[in-house]
């Protein structure tokens, strides 16, 4: 039985909120401290946390903003979202069920917008950047933080098929340059860029998504086959534990007379 792309999303999550909530990789991190310093600076209204997952951007941003509406594709990740809020006395975090792509808000509603680890999951990337810049005041900031794919093919290649294997939701992760490009086109100005390295530790990567034990052993054929110049790269040790990068993007949405 084949299943819209939507339901997959929806059923690999839905079980696993709880795991994303406590994720130390997701919880925690230089970049929330980025994303936090640049939403101070901003001093916004009223933000958007885009594919919500965990909730981890909506309450960071709580304890700056007047509201945050934090929105994702599954309806357990925004139930654990509203939980974990309860729990921290923040009273001023709403969700709310949607696709990126498709978002229920008037345009320009938005004073500052952030998405973390979620466009690799969404169907139509561009679509999604277009509704980020739709809801966004013109001159308002967005934050993208996402892992990036290299540019090499070989390497670009791995990637995108150890993901798929471990998450079957999964589309891709794009490159620097594939970003540049999509976000000037959805009419974002980008601004600054960093770069970190990320660690994954096979075990707790793979347990997160509940990987079936064939995909696992997939995986570890591909990285125990993977060429020097690949394993070099990614970083992979002996236990299949491997290294991948993780850009963010600060953008503006860019005003009429800009485009």
């Amino acid at each position: 039985m084949t299943r819209s792309h939507d339901a997959i999303v929806e059923a690999q999550f839905g079980s696993r909120a709880e795991a994303y909530v406590a994720s130390a990789v997701h919880a925690d991190g230089a970049d929330l401290d980025a994303l936090e310093a640049i939403a101070r600076r901003e001093q916004p209204n009223r933000a958007l946390d885009l594919g919500s997952g965990g909730g981890h951007v909506a309450f960071r941003l709580a304890q700056l903003v007047r509201s945050v509406t934090a929105v994702d594709l599954s309806t357990a990740m925004l139930e654990a979202v509203r939980d974990t809020a309860k729990q921290r006395d923040l009273s001023n975090i709403e969700t709310c069920h949607a696709p990126a792509e498709r978002l229920p808000f008037d345009a320009a509603a938005f004073d500052l917008l952030a998405c973390r680890f979620s466009a690799h999951h969404w169907h139509d990337w561009q679509a999604g950047l277009r509704e980020a810049r739709r809801v966004l005041k013109p001159g308002a900031t967005a934050i993208f933080i996402d892992v990036v794919s290299p540019a090499h093919p070989p390497f670009d290649t791995h990637l995108q098929a150890v993901e798929l294997l471990r998450d079957p939701s999964h589309v891709r992760n794009y490159t620097e340059s594939e970003w540049a490009a999509a976000l000037a086109q959805a009419g974002f100005r980008v601004r600054n860029t960093s770069k970190r390295r990320l660690r994954m530790e096979f075990q707790t990567w793979a347990d997160r998504m509940d990987t079936p034990d064939a995909h696992r052993t997939a995986i570890r054929s591909l990285q125990q086959f993977a060429s020097r110049e690949t394993s070099a790269y990614f970083a992979i040790e002996p236990d299949g534990s491997f290294s991948i990068d993780a850009l963010l993007i600060e953008a503006s949405a860019c005003r009429a007379r800009d485009m």
